[in-house]
C-alpha cells in the first residue's frame, strides 16, 4: 500500500484532516468503491418513476453513507467506508436512455469486471479508467471541472434532444466518492478508441502549433500520442470521398459552434488511424467475443451527420467496429475519432495564462484563446491540414463531360426531330380541313333528295338566294381562317320551306 497508488487516484480534493486519522486507500479499493458506488446509485434510480425533466433535476445531489458492514439501506463490502455522491441522477438517466443504455446493460459495463486503467498522455492530472467491454471511460476530474459540467448539463440537454448525432463527450454520469480523506470525482463517458481495433497512429489535435509535440517521454511508449505539429511530419493529410468528408465537417462545425456559445476552448480531437493493410498482423486483443458497441451513435461513423458509405469488407475480418474509412497514399485505412476535454471554460485564470504566454510567445499559436478565435482556427486545422477531400481524376471528368455533352446534343436533336414531324402533322390536317370546308360551303353540292310529305305532293329544287350563298361563304371563310377544325360536322342542311320550293320547282 504505497503513497504512489494514492496519488494515482487521488487526484481530487483530499483532506489533510483525514490522512492522519484514516489508513490511504489503495488504488484498487478506490476502483472497487467506484464501482459499488456507480451500482448502488443506478440500482437506487430504477426504484424511481420516470417522469420529464425539469431544470431542477440538473442542480440534484443526493449524498448516501456506505458503511463496510452495510445497513438497512446499503450492501456490505469488504473496502473502506466512503460516501456517495450522485449529481443529477435523473438528468443523467435521461441521457442514457436517449443512448439507447438499459440500466442492466450499463451496471454489467461497469460493475462486472475490474476496470482497465489507463495512463494519461496530456497535461491534465486526470486519469482514465476503461471498462472491459469497451464501452465506457470513466474520468477522474478537477473540482472546478465537475462544478462546471452541472451547470453545463442544462444546455447539453437542449443540445443532445436537437442533435444526438455529434462528436462531442456523451456524458452518461457524474459521480464523487470519499473515502478515507480521499475525495475523487468521476465522470463516465463514452469510448472513442476502441481497444479491439489496434491504433497504429494516435494524436491529440488543437488546431494550435506552442509545444505541440509528443514529449520524448510518450515516444518511448508502445503506443505514444502525437500532436499537432507531429501530425504534420508523418501524415500529408487524411482523405476522404466528398459525401464523408462534408459530413465530417459539418459535424465538427456544428459542434464548435456549441462549444463557443457555452464559452468552452482548449479542447482537442482524439483522432486514432487504424491502417487496414496490416490488419492481420496488428488485430488488438480482446477477451468479449461479442462485436461491435451497443450504445446508440457511440461510433465515430454514426456520430458524423449524412449518410455515409461503408468501407470495403476485409477479407479475413469485415468487423470495422464503425470506423470511417479514409485514405492516405496508397493506404486504406479507418478513422476513429471525437472531441475531448471540453470542461474548460476561459475563466480568469485561462485568460490570464493566455495573456501570459502571448507576451513571450505569438498569441495566435497557443492553444488558450478566447473561445471564437479557437473554434476557428480549430475548424480550419481540421478542414485543410488534417481532413481533405479526394478529388476526382481529371481524365474520367473528362470523359463523362463529353459523353454527357454527346447524350444532351442526341436528346435535343431527338426532341427537335419529333417537334418537327409534329408540324408537319398539323400542317398536314389543317390543309385536309380546309379542303373539306371549301367542298362542303361550296355551291356545287350533289343533289338532295329528300322525302315527299305526300303522294300530291310536288318535289322542286331551287338555286340559294344571294344572301344565303354569303352566308355560306362567311362560314366557309371563318372555318378556314380557324386554327383547329372539326373534321366530323354534319352536312348543311336546309330548311323545309326551301325544300318544299326547290322540290316545287323541279318537278
Amino acid at each position: 500500500m504505497s503513497a504512489t497508488s494514492v496519488d494515482k487516484v487521488g487526484r481530487g480534493t483530499r483532506s489533510s484532516k483525514g490522512s492522519k486519522d484514516h489508513k490511504k486507500p489503495t488504488a484498487a479499493a478506490l476502483k472497487g468503491a467506484i464501482q459499488l458506488g456507480i451500482g448502488y446509485g443506478v440500482g437506487n434510480l430504477s426504484s424511481k418513476p420516470d417522469r420529464d425533466v425539469l431544470i431542477k433535476d440538473f442542480s440534484v445531489v443526493e449524498s448516501v453513507f456506505l458503511p463496510s458492514e452495510g445497513s438497512n439501506l446499503t450492501p456490505a463490502h469488504h473496502f473502506p467506508d466512503f460516501r456517495l455522491k450522485t449529481y443529477a441522477p435523473l438528468a443523467f438517466r435521461y441521457f442514457r436512455e436517449l443512448f439507447g443504455i438499459k440500466p442492466d446493460d450499463y451496471l454489467y459495463s461497469i460493475c462486472n469486471e475490474p476496470l482497465i486503467e489507463l495512463s494519461n498522455p496530456g497535461a491534465s492530472s486526470s486519469w482514465f479508467y476503461l471498462t472491459s467491454d469497451d464501452e465506457f471511460i470513466i474520468k477522474t476530474v478537477e473540482p472546478k471541472e465537475a462544478e462546471f459540467l452541472q451547470k453545463l448539463l442544462p444546455g447539453y440537454y437542449m443540445n443532445l434532444n436537437q442533435n444526438p448525432r455529434t462528436l462531442l463527450p456523451k456524458f452518461y454520469g457524474l459521480y464523487c466518492i470519499q473515502c478515507s480523506g480521499v475525495t475523487v470525482r468521476v465522470v463516465v463517458m463514452n469510448n472513442v478508441l476502441p481497444r479491439a481495433m489496434r491504433m497504429h497512429y494516435k494524436y491529440d489535435l488543437k488546431g494550435s502549433s506552442y509545444k505541440r509535440r509528443a514529449s520524448r517521454k510518450e515516444r518511448t511508449k508502445a503506443s505514444p500520442t502525437f500532436k499537432d505539429l507531429d501530425f504534420q511530419d508523418m501524415h500529408e493529410g487524411l482523405h476522404f470521398d466528398a459525401e464523408t468528408y462534408n459530413a465530417l465537417m459539418k459535424t465538427l462545425q456544428r459542434d464548435c459552434r456549441v462549444l463557443e456559445s457555452f464559452k468552452i476552448m482548449d479542447y482537442s480531437l482524439l483522432l486514432g488511424i487504424h491502417v487496414l493493410d496490416r490488419r492481420t498482423l496488428s488485430r488488438g486483443t480482446r477477451g468479449d467475443s461479442r462485436k461491435g458497441q451497443r450504445v446508440l451513435y457511440s461510433t465515430a461513423l454514426e456520430s458524423i451527420q449524412g449518410n455515409v458509405k461503408d468501407p470495403e469488407p476485409v477479407a479475413d475480418d469485415d468487423d470495422t467496429l464503425g470506423g470511417i474509412p479514409a485514405k492516405h497514399k496508397d493506404e486504406n485505412l479507418l478513422i476513429f475519432l471525437g472531441i475531448i476535454d471540453i470542461l474548460q471554460s476561459y475563466r480568469f485564470i485561462k485568460k490570464v495564462e493566455h495573456s501570459w504566454k502571448a507576451l513571450v510567445h505569438d498569441g495566435d499559436t497557443v492553444s488558450v484563446h478566447r473561445p471564437g478565435f479557437y473554434a476557428d482556427r480549430f475548424l480550419k486545422f481540421m478542414g485543410s491540414t488534417v481532413f481533405k477531400r479526394i478529388q476526382p481524376v481529371r481524365g474520367a471528368s473528362s470523359k463523362r463531360k463529353k459523353s454527357s455533352l454527346y447524350k444532351a446534343k442526341s436528346a435535343s436533336q431527338e426532341i427537335l426531330a419529333a417537334a418537327k414531324e409534329q408540324q408537319r402533322e398539323e400542317m398536314k390536317a389543317r390543309s385536309m380541313d380546309n379542303l373539306d370546308s371549301n367542298f362542303f360551303s361550296s355551291s356545287k353540292q350533289p343533289d338532295l333528295l329528300p322525302t315527299p310529305r305526300g303522294p300530291g305532293h310536288r318535289v322542286s329544287f331551287k338555286a340559294p338566294k344571294p344572301e344565303e350563298e354569303e352566308a355560306h361563304n362567311s362560314e366557309a371563310r371563318r372555318a378556314s381562317s380557324s386554327s383547329t377544325v372539326a373534321l366530323d360536322d354534319p352536312l348543311p342542311c336546309m330548311s323545309s320551306s326551301q325544300s318544299e320550293s326547290e322540290w316545287d320547282e323541279y318537278l
